[in-house]
């Protein structure tokens, strides 16, 4: 189809508002949403009108007087891509498919009008993607891997006219706090909001979610019983690892709830026969390590049928539940030291040698961490510059970057977040960063290899709203995480589920790759590989496999992953790529 023709794209499941003329049933039908779609975006200024569209979407509308609107949803699950190509734009879902130079056959991939045209030049890999991901362990939005190729934000859209291109928000996150909160009361509507979550995201005959017998999980579990009438079909991951295997909490939420429990207990053959299918899948690459048992636990539910799996990502995110909040508050106290006392006296010894007195020195630390200002402190332990720039990175990539880049967008977003409490801005930050950059193109994009579909009903926009106007101390109560998500399930969930410390379907892999002689193979034939294309030091990947993934599996692990998984997408996608 010609760019110049009118044409109309959509994905997802959107939830339009009365006055876009369709309900949630009639919005199902093809022509009922792109009815709906073309009310909305014929609107002078479409930002009014897509703030109040709610569910999962990615839209795409040249509309008949030349005008091009491109949007997704709040969180981004459904992506959509974007290229100006002289004065034409292209768009479409994967990042390869508008970057073009790829067979996109083997991906079965659909190609969208405006995707990549034959006689486009094939986008280059952008070198300061690439660093973002050795930062990140992922490539946020808006860059993606190709130069000149773009992810939309999440919560935004695109206007395309005469060439010029305009990127705006058309939702922000807004936290206005219930006055006078009643528990009893937010408590009877959490459960209502809850059952209504899950209900709207259940389909046919499938009432089956991953568990990974963590709070969120535990709950939709819990949840499909009441909605559907009958037990969950749950699925988990196991690891024959000490300290990694949850198995024993997914078993008391499954037992508590009565539901058809089926387990699967990842191997590191699994890993070697699964690595490089999970890399190449992505449309760049993609480092977060639970991917490959998210895609073995979806990879079973499809064997038995399965169609679609509820996940629970967003709990945390929503209501105060991971780690960070609590540790950032307490950095966040010294700001109410007074600066007499800091400048005077604390600063200054914990700053001398005395500092470095073994009863000193976590004072010094703590210091240290508290005077880096937000959001530059969340990175304080981020495993790329803990290493060392200079020492991992090859000196001619760094001198085509901006090693600032990462912290300067970062700031950016921290920046534009309209929140009163420290707690409500992580909020909103992890929102961007740590779900639609990360956990939720982790499980979309694995399920999808796996044959199947996924909903997240802890990030129904109601539930949103209602995490919006909770107060900050619901979330955080003193010290203790998510304190009123956990109280109003108490005696739903299990005493057990409630205590436990967060962990997920976290890998073994340090481990197993200095026990496993398969999988010790891959990583060293992948890394020694990545060496040679100029981005990483070929001393520093030496150093990693001979001597330091062996002191430390699980922290150094985690690097030889990130690099393992860059080079597996480059020898899908860009197999003679060199610096």
């Amino acid at each position: 189809m010609s760019l110049r023709e009118p044409f109309f794209f959509c994905t997802g499941q959107p939830r339009f508002p009365a006055s876009a003329g369709a309900n949630e049933r009639s919005a199902t039908t093809a022509e009922a949403t792109a009815q709906a779609w073309q009310h909305l975006l014929s609107q002078a200024d479409p930002r009014a009108a897509l703030a109040q569209v709610g569910g999962r979407f990615s839209v795409a509308w040249r509309r008949p007087d030349g005008k091009t609107v491109l949007a997704t949803d709040r969180f981004g699950i459904e992506p959509l891509c974007y290229r100006v190509v002289g004065a034409e734009l292209r768009f479409a879902s994967r990042a390869d498919e508008v970057a073009g130079g790829i067979d996109l056959t083997a991906l079965a991939a659909t190609t969208h009008a405006g995707s990549a045209q034959p006689g486009d030049e094939p986008a280059d890999l952008d070198p300061q993607a690439l660093f973002d991901y050795l930062y990140f362990h992922v490539i946020p939005s808006p860059r993606t891997i190709f130069r000149g190729v773009f992810r939309l934000p999440p919560g935004h859209l695109a206007v395309f006219e005469r060439g010029d291109l305009r990127i705006e928000p058309y939702w922000v996150p807004t936290f206005q706090a219930t006055a006078a909160p009643r528990f009893d009361d937010l408590k009877a509507e959490f459960h209502q909001l809850l059952e209504q979550a899950v209900s709207r995201q259940l389909e046919g005959a499938d009432a089956a979610c991953f568990l990974s017998g963590g709070t969120d999980s535990s709950t939709v579990a819990g949840m499909i019983g009441r909605v559907a009438g009958r037990p969950a079909d749950t699925y988990s991951i196991g690891f024959e690892a000490e300290g990694y295997d949850e198995m024993a909490f997914a078993r008391i939420a499954a037992k508590q709830f009565g539901c058809r429990h089926h387990e699967y207990y990842v191997t590191p053959r699994d890993l070697v026969d699964g690595i490089a299918k999970v890399a190449s899948h992505y449309d760049q690459p993609f480092g977060n390590s639970s991917a490959l048992p998210s895609y073995y636990c979806a990879r079973m539910a499809h064997g038995d049928g399965v169609r679609k799996l509820l996940a629970g990502d967003g709990g945390d995110e929503l209501f105060g539940g991971n780690t960070r909040y609590a540790k950032q508050r307490v950095f966040s106290w010294y700001d109410n030291v007074p600066s007499p006392l800091r400048s005077g006296l604390l600063e200054p010894v914990l700053g001398s040698p005395i500092g470095r007195l073994p009863l000193l020195k976590k004072g010094a630390s703590y210091i240290d961490q508290a005077r880096v200002p937000m959001p530059d402190r969340l990175q304080s332990y981020n495993l790329l510059t803990r290493l060392g720039l200079v020492d991992v990175l090859e000196q001619d990539f760094l001198r085509r970057v901006d090693p600032l880049g990462p912290q300067k967008q970062q700031r950016q977003v921290w920046s534009a977040i309209r929140a009163d409490t420290l707690v409500d801005r992580m909020l909103a930050f992890d929102w961007r960063y740590t779900l639609a950059d990360t956990d939720l193109p982790k499980v979309v994009g694995t399920t999808q290899l796996a044959g199947t579909r996924v909903g997240f009903p802890m990030l129904d926009d109601d539930l949103l709203a209602f995490s919006e106007r909770l107060p900050a101390d619901y979330k955080l109560r003193g010290l203790k995480l998510r304190w009123f998500f956990k109280e109003a399930l108490r005696g739903f969930l299990p005493d057990e589920i409630i205590t436990k410390k967060k962990q997920g379907f976290g890998l073994p892999f340090g481990v197993w790759a200095t026990r496993d002689e398969a999988l010790r193979s891959l990583a060293t034939d992948s890394l020694g590989s990545l060496a040679t294309r100029g981005i990483v030091r070929a001393d520093f990947i030496q150093s990693l496999l001979r001597d330091r993934l062996k002191e430390h599996p699980g922290y150094y692990g985690e690097m030889v992953w990130i690099l393992m998984m860059l080079e597996q997408w480059l020898r899908s996608r860009r197999p003679n790529y060199r610096i």
